[in-house]
Protein backbone atom coordinates (compact mmCIF):
# COMPACT_ATOMS: atom_id res chain seq x y z
CA UNK A 1 0.00 0.00 0.00
CA UNK A 2 1.68 3.27 -0.60
CA UNK A 3 1.80 6.40 1.43
CA UNK A 4 -1.01 8.73 0.87
CA UNK A 5 0.42 12.26 -0.49
CA UNK A 6 0.59 15.24 1.15
CA UNK A 7 -0.21 18.41 -0.03
CA UNK A 8 2.68 20.92 -1.18
CA UNK A 9 2.34 24.39 -1.35
CA UNK A 10 3.54 25.60 -5.48
CA UNK A 11 4.95 29.01 -6.01
CA UNK A 12 2.72 30.28 -8.15
CA UNK A 13 2.92 33.41 -10.49
CA UNK A 14 0.41 35.72 -11.70
CA UNK A 15 0.44 37.82 -15.17
CA UNK A 16 -2.47 39.84 -16.31
CA UNK A 17 -2.42 41.40 -19.86
CA UNK A 18 -4.14 44.13 -20.30
CA UNK A 19 -4.53 47.58 -21.80
CA UNK A 20 -7.22 49.17 -20.02
CA UNK A 21 -6.51 47.68 -16.06
CA UNK A 22 -3.64 48.53 -13.68
CA UNK A 23 -3.16 46.32 -10.67
CA UNK A 24 -5.60 47.96 -8.33
CA UNK A 25 -8.76 47.50 -10.90
CA UNK A 26 -7.34 44.08 -11.98
CA UNK A 27 -10.07 42.08 -10.68
CA UNK A 28 -9.08 38.57 -12.59
CA UNK A 29 -5.41 38.80 -11.27
CA UNK A 30 -6.69 39.87 -7.94
CA UNK A 31 -9.55 36.74 -8.19
CA UNK A 32 -6.67 34.67 -8.69
CA UNK A 33 -4.69 35.54 -5.83
CA UNK A 34 -7.27 34.91 -3.29
CA UNK A 35 -7.91 31.54 -5.03
CA UNK A 36 -4.49 30.54 -4.59
CA UNK A 37 -3.63 31.57 -1.57
CA UNK A 38 -7.10 29.96 -0.40
CA UNK A 39 -6.16 26.51 -1.86
CA UNK A 40 -2.46 26.88 0.49
CA UNK A 41 -0.31 28.12 -1.87
CA UNK A 42 2.30 30.91 -2.21
CA UNK A 43 2.10 33.93 -4.35
CA UNK A 44 5.56 34.35 -5.61
CA UNK A 45 5.01 37.21 -8.09
CA UNK A 46 2.46 39.36 -9.71
CA UNK A 47 2.82 42.09 -12.97
CA UNK A 48 0.71 42.89 -15.46
CA UNK A 49 1.40 44.29 -18.51
CA UNK A 50 -0.15 45.76 -22.06
CA UNK A 51 -1.50 43.55 -24.70
CA UNK A 52 2.03 43.23 -26.84
CA UNK A 53 3.72 39.98 -27.52
CA UNK A 54 7.59 40.96 -26.62
CA UNK A 55 6.18 42.09 -23.06
CA UNK A 56 4.50 39.05 -22.43
CA UNK A 57 7.28 36.83 -23.45
CA UNK A 58 9.81 39.00 -21.07
CA UNK A 59 7.36 38.78 -18.25
CA UNK A 60 6.43 35.10 -18.85
CA UNK A 61 10.48 34.48 -19.57
CA UNK A 62 11.76 35.81 -16.39
CA UNK A 63 9.65 33.51 -14.39
CA UNK A 64 9.98 30.53 -17.18
CA UNK A 65 14.53 30.60 -15.80
CA UNK A 66 13.66 31.77 -11.85
CA UNK A 67 14.03 28.19 -9.75
CA UNK A 68 11.74 29.41 -7.17
CA UNK A 69 8.21 29.80 -10.20
CA UNK A 70 7.09 26.58 -10.56
CA UNK A 71 3.71 28.02 -11.83
CA UNK A 72 2.44 30.96 -14.02
CA UNK A 73 -1.03 31.62 -14.15
CA UNK A 74 -2.09 34.57 -17.48
CA UNK A 75 -5.25 36.17 -17.51
CA UNK A 76 -6.02 38.50 -20.72
CA UNK A 77 -5.07 38.38 -24.18
CA UNK A 78 -6.80 35.09 -24.99
CA UNK A 79 -9.73 36.07 -27.32
CA UNK A 80 -9.77 37.62 -30.94
CA UNK A 81 -9.96 41.19 -30.26
CA UNK A 82 -7.41 42.82 -32.16
CA UNK A 83 -4.65 43.10 -29.97
CA UNK A 84 -5.28 39.94 -28.23
CA UNK A 85 -1.67 38.35 -28.38
CA UNK A 86 -1.14 36.20 -25.07
CA UNK A 87 -1.22 32.85 -27.03
CA UNK A 88 0.63 33.90 -29.91
CA UNK A 89 3.50 35.43 -27.35
CA UNK A 90 3.25 32.22 -24.80
CA UNK A 91 3.27 29.13 -27.07
CA UNK A 92 6.41 29.37 -28.83
CA UNK A 93 7.75 28.90 -25.40
CA UNK A 94 6.09 25.78 -24.34
CA UNK A 95 8.68 22.52 -24.09
CA UNK A 96 5.14 20.82 -24.10
CA UNK A 97 1.53 21.78 -24.83
CA UNK A 98 -1.04 20.39 -22.45
CA UNK A 99 -3.62 20.27 -25.06
CA UNK A 100 -6.31 18.99 -23.26
CA UNK A 101 -6.26 21.76 -20.79
CA UNK A 102 -8.14 24.57 -23.64
CA UNK A 103 -10.52 21.30 -24.39
CA UNK A 104 -11.64 21.22 -20.96
CA UNK A 105 -11.52 24.84 -20.03
CA UNK A 106 -14.06 25.16 -23.17
CA UNK A 107 -16.32 22.27 -21.90
CA UNK A 108 -16.78 23.37 -18.99
CA UNK A 109 -17.36 27.06 -19.84
CA UNK A 110 -20.28 26.19 -22.36
CA UNK A 111 -22.15 25.11 -19.24
CA UNK A 112 -21.97 28.71 -18.44
CA UNK A 113 -21.69 31.07 -21.52
CA UNK A 114 -22.71 28.23 -24.49
CA UNK A 115 -22.09 28.65 -27.85
CA UNK A 116 -19.60 31.83 -26.81
CA UNK A 117 -17.17 29.54 -25.37
CA UNK A 118 -15.50 28.76 -28.98
CA UNK A 119 -14.21 32.40 -28.95
CA UNK A 120 -11.39 31.60 -25.90
CA UNK A 121 -7.71 30.34 -27.36
CA UNK A 122 -7.52 29.28 -23.68
CA UNK A 123 -4.08 26.99 -23.56
CA UNK A 124 -1.61 25.66 -21.19
CA UNK A 125 1.84 24.23 -21.41
CA UNK A 126 5.33 23.60 -19.94
CA UNK A 127 8.29 25.43 -20.29
CA UNK A 128 12.00 24.21 -18.32
CA UNK A 129 8.98 22.40 -15.67
CA UNK A 130 7.01 25.82 -15.61
CA UNK A 131 3.32 24.64 -15.75
CA UNK A 132 1.92 27.91 -17.70
CA UNK A 133 -1.99 28.68 -18.26
CA UNK A 134 -3.66 31.17 -20.75
CA UNK A 135 -7.02 32.19 -19.34
CA UNK A 136 -9.34 34.65 -20.36
CA UNK A 137 -9.77 38.03 -18.99
CA UNK A 138 -12.90 38.05 -16.83
CA UNK A 139 -13.16 37.42 -13.60
CA UNK A 140 -15.81 34.51 -14.23
CA UNK A 141 -13.63 32.60 -16.79
CA UNK A 142 -10.49 32.62 -14.37
CA UNK A 143 -12.54 31.16 -11.59
CA UNK A 144 -14.35 28.50 -13.65
CA UNK A 145 -10.75 27.37 -14.85
CA UNK A 146 -9.32 27.56 -11.41
CA UNK A 147 -12.54 25.32 -9.59
CA UNK A 148 -13.01 23.05 -11.90
CA UNK A 149 -9.61 22.58 -13.34
CA UNK A 150 -6.28 24.12 -12.38
CA UNK A 151 -7.00 23.30 -8.61
CA UNK A 152 -6.88 19.45 -8.80
CA UNK A 153 -4.22 19.71 -11.16
CA UNK A 154 -2.09 21.46 -8.42
CA UNK A 155 -2.96 19.36 -5.34
CA UNK A 156 -0.28 16.53 -4.90
CA UNK A 157 -2.97 14.82 -3.70
CA UNK A 158 -5.48 14.09 -6.52
CA UNK A 159 -5.46 11.10 -8.62
CA UNK A 160 -5.00 9.52 -10.47
CA UNK A 161 -2.73 12.51 -11.52
CA UNK A 162 -1.63 15.76 -11.59
CA UNK A 163 1.26 17.60 -12.63
CA UNK A 164 3.13 18.45 -9.14
CA UNK A 165 5.04 15.87 -9.89
CA UNK A 166 6.40 17.50 -13.48
CA UNK A 167 7.28 20.88 -12.21
CA UNK A 168 10.94 21.87 -11.04
CA UNK A 169 11.46 21.63 -7.26
CA UNK A 170 11.50 25.23 -6.09
CA UNK A 171 15.26 26.05 -4.32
Amino acid sequence: MSAQKEFEPLNICILTVSDTRNLETDTSGQKLQDLLLAAGHRLHDRKLVIDDIYQIRAALSNWIVEPQAQVVLITGGTGFAGRDSTVEAVTPLFDKTVVGFGELFRQVSFEEIGTSTIQSRATAGLANRTLIFCLPGSTGACTTAWEKIIKDQLDARHRPCNFVGQLRLAT
